[in-house]
C-alpha cells in the first residue's frame, strides 16, 4: 500500500494528437510523484516496493449531458473523464495527506494540460485513508528495496 487506481473513459486511449493521453506514461509519472513525497522528517512517505498505480478504461460510461453543451460551445461532444483514487493506510499526518494530494494533482495538471485546454474533460483526484478490516500482504518486491 499505497495503491492509486485510475478509472477513465476509453476515448483517452487515443493518441495525444487525437485528444488522448499516454496512460502508461501517466502511471509512471504518478508513481514517481508518489515516491518523491517526503514527510515532516524528510523521509520518503511511501515504500518503493509497495507503491502501485493501476489504470482501467471503463467499458461503459456516461458523462454529463452526453455532449450537448460541448457541441453548443464548439468543443465537440467527445467528453472524457478521469477518476484517480489513492488509498493509503492510516497513520500519516494531515501535512502528508496534503503533500501527496498536491503532488498527484500537479502531475495530473501537467499531463492533461493539452486536453484541458482543447476538449471537455473532467478530472478528479481523491486521497482516502482508512481502517482496514483485513489486510494481508504477500510480496517478493519489498526485499529489493530494503537497505542493507
Amino acid at each position: 500500500m499505497p495503491h492509486l487506481v485510475i478509472l477513465y473513459t476509453p476515448n483517452l486511449d487515443r493518441p495525444p494528437a487525437e485528444g488522448g493521453v499516454d496512460m502508461g506514461g501517466l502511471c509512471r509519472a504518478l508513481c514517481d510523484a508518489m515516491l518523491a513525497v517526503r514527510d515532516e522528517q524528510d523521509k520518503q512517505v511511501f515504500p518503493t516496493g509497495g507503491t502501485r498505480v493501476l489504470a482501467y478504461p471503463a467499458s461503459h460510461h456516461a458523462v454529463s449531458d452526453g455532449g450537448a453543451a460541448g457541441e453548443a460551445a464548439g468543443l465537440g461532444s467527445d467528453y472524457a473523464f478521469v477518476y484517480l483514487n489513492l488509498r493509503m493506510a492510516r497513520g500519516r499526518s494531515a501535512t502528508v495527506h496534503q503533500r501527496v494530494g498536491e503532488a498527484l494533482n500537479a502531475c495530473v495538471k501537467e499531463r492533461f494540460a493539452e486536453q484541458l485546454a482543447k476538449r471537455p474533460i473532467g478530472i478528479t483526484v481523491q486521497v482516502d485513508e482508512g481502517h482496514e478490516v483485513f489486510d494481508a500482504k504477500n510480496s517478493s518486491l519489498h526485499p529489493l528495496f530494503q537497505k542493507k
